[in-house]
């Protein structure tokens, strides 16, 4: 039976769903898990555009991880792996995951990269019209050939080593959009969608993008699983992003892989997945084992990064933002810090000069709240110790002066 013939079952009120959050985020205190890789599971997997977006988003899941315990999942176990996936963006997935990545929204987007870098290497590079196809295999090939000794390279080495990536597009010259691209990068990004190789080491701090490269083979330690096939790996994407986001809509869904509607109806048919009416008369998805009302946690409160999963999880936001969502994210959608109170946001956290973390709110809260907030931002100062991380993408919230 297609999945809109399918009747709702029950109402999931906003309070519900903020409930959930606390819950199955692993952000109320008797929600925390143990370790990092328990905390990408909670939310599928982790933002990773920026770099310590992971650390940040592990520390507020946990009770105790240290930077070192994520760089050890990261680098030493490699039980998280990083990998271009949804919306070609970087993510960290816990090491499991990663084959239902491969195969469905690392699959679709490595095809969709794959055809822009032909046509931008014909339009805006020297190769002539047509040949753009051959030479990308070319390239491909001779960078996996160059990788294929296990020492893990930067894209700068590898446009010194490997002459078929070594050269540049010059988009739209003349134009203030436009400028100077190397194509290494394109291609290592190419072949990390298509799951040919992987992102190694940092040689930067964690804190800091500065990521080798190797191949897949060499970084997973010659066990690497098979990528599942796609119809497989979107219903296994979306039987995990029900659990820990659900409910939500096909529109979310689909925003959130990537992905067109059809391949997500046709994700939550597979998944017997059920129908439930929403606060804003949206119809929303859960699991079939799922269906039973989540009773709320105890009070509790969050300081999240950049581009937390609980902030960007949804296409529609509305019952965790309220009207604050122009405040808390920047003019092209990317979420700033955000400060959290019982499954809302409301307000967001900066550093200061000497590396304090300060809550800036937008919104009254309740004295308790407040003093459970403050806690929260010394507990924060006190594990960054000192160390202050650079916002790429502030907010208007995190740019005001006006603090909580």
């Amino acid at each position: 039976m297609p999945a809109e013939a399918t009747s709702v079952v029950r109402l999931v009120t906003d309070e519900e769903r903020r409930a959930r959050l606390g819950v199955r985020h692993a952000l109320a205190p008797s929600g925390r898990v143990r370790s990092p890789e328990d905390a990408a599971r909670a939310v599928v997997c982790l933002h990773a555009t920026e770099p310590p977006s992971v650390h940040l988003s592990c520390w507020a899941r946990t009770e105790a991880s240290s930077v070192d315990d994520v760089e050890r999942a990261l680098y030493d176990t490699r039980t998280l792996i990083r990998q271009q996936a949804m919306r070609e963006t970087l993510f960290v997935f816990p090491r499991e995951v990663v084959p239902a990545a491969w195969g469905s929204v690392s699959a679709r987007f490595a095809a969709v990269s794959r055809n822009r870098l032909i046509k931008d290497l014909e339009r805006w590079g020297t190769v002539p019209a047509g040949e753009g196809a051959t030479f990308v295999q070319a390239a491909e090939i001779a960078v996996l050939d160059h990788l294929a000794d296990g020492v893990p390279r930067s894209s700068a080495q590898l446009r010194e080593e490997v002459p078929e990536v070594g050269g540049f597009i010059v988009q739209a010259p003349g134009k203030s959009w436009g400028g100077k691209v190397a194509i290494a990068p394109r291609v290592l990004a190419q072949l990390n969608l298509a799951g040919k190789i992987a992102r190694a080491g940092n040689a930067g701090p964690w804190y800091t993008s500065r990521p080798t490269w190797t191949t897949t083979a060499a970084w997973w330690g010659h066990e690497v699983p098979n990528a599942l096939e796609a119809r497989q790996g979107y219903a296994d994407l979306v039987n995990r992003w029900l659990w820990a986001y659900g409910p939500g809509t096909i529109d979310d869904m689909a925003w959130w892989l990537g992905a067109t509607k059809a391949t997500v109806r046709t994700a939550l048919d597979d998944l017997a997945a059920v129908r439930v009416s929403l606060e804003n008369g949206s119809v929303g998805w859960l699991r079939e084992d799922d269906i039973e009302p989540v009773r709320a946690p105890e009070p509790w409160v969050a300081l999240l990064p950049l581009l937390d999963p609980t902030v960007m999880g949804w296409k529609k936001r509305d019952f965790v933002l309220g009207e604050l969502g122009p405040q808390l994210f920047d003019s092209v959608g990317n979420a700033g810090t955000t400060v959290w109170v019982d499954g809302r946001a409301v307000g967001a956290w900066v550093q200061d000069v000497d590396g304090i973390v300060q809550v800036r709110l937008l919104e009254d809260v309740a004295p308790p709240a407040r003093q459970a907030l403050q806690a929260e931002a010394r507990r924060l100062t006190e594990w960054l110790a000192g160390q202050r991380v650079f916002a790429v993408y502030p907010s208007p919230a995190m740019k005001s002066r006006a603090a909580g």
